[in-house]
């Protein structure tokens, strides 16, 4: 199926690793330009080299998109290298945990400030390019763990169920414009991130890494976790033209963890 994603102008935030990394990388694939934005400089150096390969026009922008300034920079850039933006895949964004009995509302304040108001401000900054051309592509990742609270996940469970309430009430402004705006759900994903922590944990426990991914993997009815690879290729789905008609929907890649319904 031809995406019709060649010569679209898009921006990745949190591109550097992971999620955002792999829908770069498939955005590439299917012919856009990017704007690749994290806070690693090097990382993201590396990743722009693998997009380039498809033969896309790319640009790195090294900011703090917790802040304005860092949204502003990122949006001016893609603006000024191509001209507009057709597409904001927001993916930046990771928060730490903590009993909710004994956790600091300043953890949960680091999870807003980078993903729930990052996200708005992106969206807020790209969507005037997108209602003057009158199509544009907003996907955001959100995580699973916005309508799975637990008494440990707090910061990232507020942040994406913030996530997608802003989701619905972007759709509703942008939909008449052309802009289809969604959210990508992931469970556990083999991102580095993931990896990392079955790492220490693995150093804690005597264990071996590939051990522990396994273990997390048959804790879901899938019997695996997901591939960031799995999660870019429906990202780009709703990044492009064939995808036409789906607005402020939430689509759980979580392996069948997800107990409600719908």
């Amino acid at each position: 199926m031809d995406l019709g994603l060649r010569g679209k102008r898009a921006i990745v935030t949190g591109a550097s690793r992971g999620i955002g990394r792999a829908c770069a990388i498939e955005l590439a694939r299917e012919g856009a330009d990017l704007c690749l934005v994290a806070r690693d400089e090097a990382l993201l150096a590396a990743v722009a080299a693998e997009v380039a390969a498809f033969g896309a026009k790319v640009v790195t922008v090294r900011a703090d998109l917790a802040t304005e300034t860092g949204c502003v920079e990122a949006v001016a850039a893609a603006a000024e290298a191509f001209g507009g933006v057709d597409v904001l895949v927001n993916c930046a964004g990771a928060a730490r945990m903590g009993s909710v009995l004994t956790l600091p509302v300043e953890v949960i304040d680091e999870a807003l400030q980078l993903k729930l108001y990052g996200y708005l401000r992106m969206a807020q900054l790209v969507a005037p390019h997108m209602q003057t051309a009158g199509w544009g592509r907003i996907v955001n990742i959100a995580g699973g763990a916005g309508t799975s609270p637990t008494a440990g996940n707090m910061p990232t469970s507020l942040a994406n169920i913030g996530v997608l309430n802003v989701t619905r009430a972007l759709s509703d402004a942008l939909a008449p414009h052309g802009v289809l705006v969604n959210t990508i759900c992931p469970g556990i994903t083999n991102t580095d991130r993931a990896r990392d922590l079955a790492r220490a944990r693995a150093t804690r426990e005597g264990r071996d890494v590939e051990e522990i991914v396994a273990e997390n993997g048959r804790t879901v009815p899938a019997g695996r976790i997901a591939e960031p690879e799995e999660v870019a290729r429906v990202a780009a789905f709703l990044a492009s033209e064939a995808c036409s008609y789906v607005f402020a929907s939430a689509l759980y890649m979580d392996g069948g963890s997800r107990r409600a319904t719908p």
